[in-house]
């Protein structure tokens, strides 16, 4: 979604306040007919109990030009995601949706409470949990068998899911227990009894978990895909924005000087892209790069600068400045001239090394570092209440930019307490403690993969380190 999209918040919060239906129907003919394109976004399918048939009704009736795309509805996705299919071939040929809300307008049920006690298949239930006692009372008085399994999954899909299981008999005393709320689905039926075999998203190392990924954005994905691919929720909050440099004076300068150069050295994989794309536009390509020999710090920066067609001929086993400056140990650095395009502000180690060595060195800015707007009130809040479980750092500047943020060193660590503070190497781990913090996880070597595998790990750890009493709730 655009940045400068307008975003409204009509959802529902269960017994909380919510927006009345005329009053969203109004919003989204008002907003279309002003000629701003509207989207609709809601959970689930918008037309399995979603409100999305009256939504369509009246937006059609307004004249309007509209489309619907289908979701997965969360009467197959939440019992999925609890491990409990809503059929199976020797245990449910058939699967009933059922609001657990009917329109309290209407003057009597339509639902037929006979018909679902003697129903052999699934019955799943939505936006039933505060109506559970009345659902659980009819389906009894009907004659369903108290000993029929029942789950209550609230927030399905998500890492802040929630399962309960018992019978009808006893589901109203195990959810009051557990203080269940809503948004829950209900599942009744044998099928809930295959979730003993199949709970497999709860099982994951980090469900549960929420990890904070300090990024920029265009490069948070591949990390909250790691992090969602082990059960737990990436909560992205950018510290760091990449924008470029005031102006291209000095890549310009070394690009007509391209031929004279020895060595290019690219330190970050965000260099490659601006480099590369000024390269282009200057009106030249991979050529100019002939008789050079090109270093990236990184295999992740080698790829970027491969999608170009380019390879780099060294790669260090460090994946920082110290690593590139022992790979180039062996090699005639004295008298050579070497081009190193990075971020404006970046550690000075490796030019200050190469010219004590001999070489010359051309080091131009062809990025900044900036702090973006930043949800703060938000990221206190969450931070206050311990719903970030991990902080992750990857590089120095998301370190100084998020201690920033807050007021006072103070603050900050009172806030943090004892959330887990993960770094994604030795630089990055040192920026940490000269902040005052604890770093508790630091990735095996300099990659997103290995920083997202080393806070698996300390996650695991944790765990194994739990008294048998809680393992085992």
């Amino acid at each position: 979604v655009s940045p400068t999209a307008e975003r409204l918040y009509v959802g529902r919060r269960g017994r909380g306040h919510y927006r009345d239906q005329s009053e969203i129907n109004r919003l989204l003919i008002d907003h279309a007919r002003a000629g701003k394109r509207v989207v609709r976004l809601k959970g689930g399918d918008p037309f399995v109990f979603g409100r999305g048939g009256e939504e369509a009704e009246a937006v059609a009736a307004a004249g309007l030009e509209y489309e619907v795309v289908p979701g997965v509805t969360a009467a197959v996705a939440a019992p999925a995601y609890a491990g409990i299919p809503v059929t199976h071939r020797t245990l449910a040929s058939t699967v009933t949706f059922i609001t657990g809300h009917e329109d309290p307008t209407k003057e009597r049920s339509s639902i037929e409470w006979t018909r679902l006690a003697t129903v052999h298949g699934t019955l799943v239930f939505l936006m039933g949990m505060t109506n559970l006692p009345k659902i659980v009372q009819c389906l009894r008085t009907e004659g369903k068998e108290g000993t029929t399994p029942v789950a209550v999954i609230r927030w399905g899909t998500r890492v802040s899911q929630r399962t309960v299981v018992g019978t009808l008999d006893d589901i109203v005393e195990k959810a009051a227990a557990a203080h269940l709320e809503p948004p829950t689905v209900i599942v009744v039926g044998e099928v809930v009894r295959l979730r003993a075999q199949l709970n497999w998203f709860e099982q994951r190392p980090l469900f549960g978990k929420r990890i904070l990924v300090t990024r920029p954005k265009p490069q948070a994905a591949e990390f909250s895909d790691l992090i969602q691919a082990q059960g737990g929720e990436a909560v992205e909050c950018p510290t760091i924005d990449i924008v470029p440099p005031e102006d291209w004076v000095l890549l310009d300068s070394a690009l007509d000087r391209l031929a004279t150069y020895n060595w290019l050295i690219f330190t970050s994989v965000n260099g490659v892209g601006p480099f590369m794309t000024r390269l282009l536009a200057t009106q030249r390509d991979v050529r100019a790069l002939s008789g050079l020999t090109i270093c990236c710090i990184g295999p992740r920066t080698a790829e970027a600068l491969a999608a170009y067609g380019v390879r780099a001929d060294v790669i260090p086993e460090q994946f920082q400045a110290e690593g590139i400056l022992d790979a180039l140990a062996a090699r005639q650095i004295r008298g050579a001239k070497v081009l190193i395009p990075r971020a404006l502000v970046a550690r000075e180690l490796l030019p200050e090394q190469l010219r004590a060595q001999g070489a010359e060195v051309d080091v131009v800015p062809v990025y900044r570092t900036i702090l973006p707007t930043v949800a703060l009130d938000r990221l206190v809040a969450q931070l206050g209440a311990g719903e970030i479980d991990v902080i992750s750092f990857t590089s120095s500047s998301t370190v100084r930019n998020f201690v920033g943020l807050f007021p006072s060193k103070d603050e900050l660590l009172r806030l943090i307490g004892e959330t887990t503070v993960a770094c994604i190497g030795p630089i990055t781990a040192a920026t940490v403690r000269e902040a005052g913090l604890t770093v508790h996880v630091m990735a095996a070597e300099n990659t997103i993969p290995s920083l997202a595998e080393a806070i698996v790990r300390h996650i695991e750890s944790l765990l194994d380190r739990r008294p048998a009493s809680a393992a085992n709730r």
